[in-house]
């Protein structure tokens, strides 16, 4: 069973050359923007792996030259990987800890790692337990530490690193933020070890790192002029969530908004990476700008793309200035013309639009996303949680009702725990009034309504619902799914509720992808032999519930693909939340009347307890339907301004090629 499939998702396939050139001239070409070395693997497990060795080099080097060696170690996410490669090094004998001096470079505070989460505990727990280092060696804030002295704490832990001869290699991660170590935005470069205040999203995000729902509101870290002060600095950072943030870090300006800029400043600092999260650097997403091009259709695209927003024209106004100002002389080259460029790209943009996302019927489909045949077509909606339909191709699906194809939705999870207890007692408030009119009031009921009552009203910050109240806000989503798909007109036969097991904790930590998961999706898909499947590709959902979801759906597509039905079977894959597939990539765009934009924030509206009180809105003010309805709106005005039709709203979505 195949469990990672998302993973290997490529949309474009990058030119090796441009993030692992054969020469140093070349590399020095690429690279001419950047402005701190960063290295670039395929994929996270190599850039992880190549760490690790970094690690014990620097390791051996320090032990055979001083006889010791001192590290600060981050205990970010993004760190984690290469503490994993570490132990394997260790148990092969390839590196050893009994002289290695261990600092910790940040910890919550107050310190009580029995309360609350705690970064010492989970490098003992990933790494330093299970390595050959003295405990003496480990060296991590004072538990004893108050508000008081805490600023003497963290004078006397600078002074241990100094007394050990500092710090000879640092290892940590970029923040989702642009952080290093808790140091916040507004840290500056001359920063010392200090205690800090934890923003609220970097709070949110240290609570689905941790699995806790109670975070501590401070913590305490060395400052950037002690990561700067550190002889080699090592930083990771993993996926493209943390694209943008990699791109003002390697590439921006220095400044406090990104703490993680300073390392620019620093002779042996480097930044290790993956591919996802390089693709906003100029060398992989303008590499016309630093080399000559392999183009692609894709890179073509993405190149004319730029050109106009660059020069505030629509695609058929641009002129071979254009593009020799602006570093395109090479397709003129190939192509003879502005012209004939403009063309091109013109019609392939223009060929992605459709009204008929399930093929038109007796229409010819040699230029259309879709075919036309077979009509009507068999489709699956997988819908991570019970809104994600509604909220990431509402008026895909409308339209796909409406043109008369057999839609059935598939809700992966219960999403139950999005389900907040004032949004869940409204209805047991509901049952109790209403019990003896509707003779529900048994003794049965009662007993159950008491034990609710009694665990609400005990309940404290990281408890876990107990099994009635974890039903009762599954049936809840449940209810208003259902309401939301007649409301779109999805036959009540054709609604499914999966209840994939990985999901279904009680917590924010959810279980691993298991063969229980995909069988359940194995045998819907099976069942319903489908034309067509809608799968959530959002890889940059923060809470990692939409990759398990999509992973599942892709497992169990890999184990059908010999079926002769499943040959003929399309997979579109759409994006909800959080962030659009980029023009370059898009392969089929439906548009949204003002009307159907309407009806789509009617059809997320029915989710009422994921409007205001949801637990899980993200570091996003706007609410779900505001969200969906400014990125579909996005993505029509960039259809305008290049000079195609002028649309309402567009939603996008993206071919799954399986692989085989």
């Amino acid at each position: 069973m195949k469990t990672n499939l998302s993973s290997q998702i490529k949309l474009v396939r990058i030119p090796q050359r441009y993030y692992a050139p054969a020469s140093e001239i070349e590399l020095a070409s690429l690279t001419r923007n950047e402005k701190m070395y960063t290295k670039i693997f395929e994929s996270s497990f190599e850039g992880a792996c190549e760490v690790a060795k970094d690690i014990a080099d620097v390791i051996k080097k320090s032990v055979d030259t001083k006889g010791h060696c001192t590290i600060g170690l981050g205990a970010g996410d993004n760190t984690l990987r290469v503490y994993s490669e570490l132990v394997e090094l260790y148990k092969k004998g390839k590196v050893s800890f009994d002289k290695v001096i261990v600092f910790n470079i940040g910890d919550f505070f107050p310190i009580d790692s029995t309360k609350s989460p705690s970064t010492i505990a989970r490098l003992k727990s990933t790494l330093l337990d299970k390595v050959d280092i003295k405990e003496s060696n480990i060296h991590t804030f004072g538990d004893k530490a108050t508000m008081e002295d805490v600023h003497q704490y963290c004078k006397n832990y600078e002074a241990e690193i100094e007394d050990n001869g500092g710090i000879d290699l640092l290892i940590c991660e970029l923040g989702k933020l642009g952080t290093l170590a808790f140091n916040e935005q507004g840290s500056n470069a001359n920063s010392s070890c200090r205690l800090m205040l934890l923003s609220p999203e970097n709070r949110q995000m240290i609570s689905m790192s941790y699995h806790c729902e109670e975070v501590p509101t401070t913590a305490v870290t060395l400052g950037i002029s002690n990561i700067l002060a550190a002889k080699r600095v090592i930083c990771m950072a993993w996926g493209e969530n943390y694209s943008g943030l990699v791109y003002n870090t390697v590439e921006g300006k220095m400044n406090d908004q990104t703490p993680a800029s300073f390392l620019q400043m620093h002779r042996h600092a480097k930044m290790v990476i993956d591919l996802p999260a390089a693709e906003k650097l100029t060398r992989i997403s303008h590499p016309w700008k630093v080399t000559s091009c392999d183009w692609s259709d894709k890179l073509i695209r993405r190149a004319i793309v730029w050109l106009c927003e660059t020069t505030g024209k629509p695609i058929l106004k641009l002129t071979n200035k254009d593009y020799n100002d602006n570093g395109l002389s090479e397709l003129l080259a190939l192509y003879g013309s502005a012209y004939n460029v403009n063309i091109r790209i013109f019609n392939d943009l223009q060929h992605t639009i459709t009204g008929w996302p399930g093929g038109k019927p007796n229409a010819d489909d040699s230029n259309r996303p879709e075919r036309a045949t077979p009509y009507p077509k068999r489709v699956i909606v997988f819908s991570p949680h019970p809104d994600d339909d509604v909220i990431s191709m509402g008026g895909t699906l409308k339209r796909l009702v409406d043109q008369h194809h057999d839609v059935h939705v598939a809700y992966e999870t219960s999403g139950n725990i999005a389900v907040g207890d004032e949004d869940m007692m409204r209805y047991v408030m509901l049952m109790d009034r209403i019990g003896e009119k509707f003779g529900i009031d048994t003794e049965a009921y009662k007993r159950l309504s008491n034990e609710i009552h009694g665990f609400i009203n005990k309940k404290h910050a990281g408890d876990i619902d107990i099994d009635a109240v974890r039903y009762l806000k599954g049936k809840i989503r449940q209810c208003e799914a259902t309401t939301a798909c007649y409301y779109i007109g999805v036959k009540p036969e054709n609604i499914h509720f999966c209840e994939l097991p990985f999901y279904e904790t009680g917590t924010i930590k959810k279980g691993d992808l298991g063969r229980r998961d995909v069988d359940i999706v194995k045998k819907l898909i099976n069942d319903v032999k489908p034309h067509q499947i809608f799968v959530a590709g959002d890889l940059a959902d923060p809470h990692g519930t939409h990759r398990v979801c999509t992973d599942a759906v892709l497992a169990a597509v890999d184990e059908l693909l010999d079926e002769p039905w499943m040959k003929e079977c399309r997979i579109w894959m759409y994006r909800g939340a959080w962030a659009e597939w980029e023009i370059d990539h898009i392969e089929m765009a439906v548009p949204i009347s003002p009307e159907e934009l309407r009806f789509k924030r009617n059809s997320i509206l029915k989710h009422q307890s994921q409007m205001e009180n949801a637990p899980f809105l993200g570091d996003d003010d706007r609410l779900f339907w505001q969200r969906a309805e400014d990125r579909n709106r996005s993505t029509a005005q960039l259809y305008s301004a290049l000079g195609l039709a002028s649309y309402e709203a567009i939603e996008a979505f993206v071919e799954y090629h399986p692989i085989h």
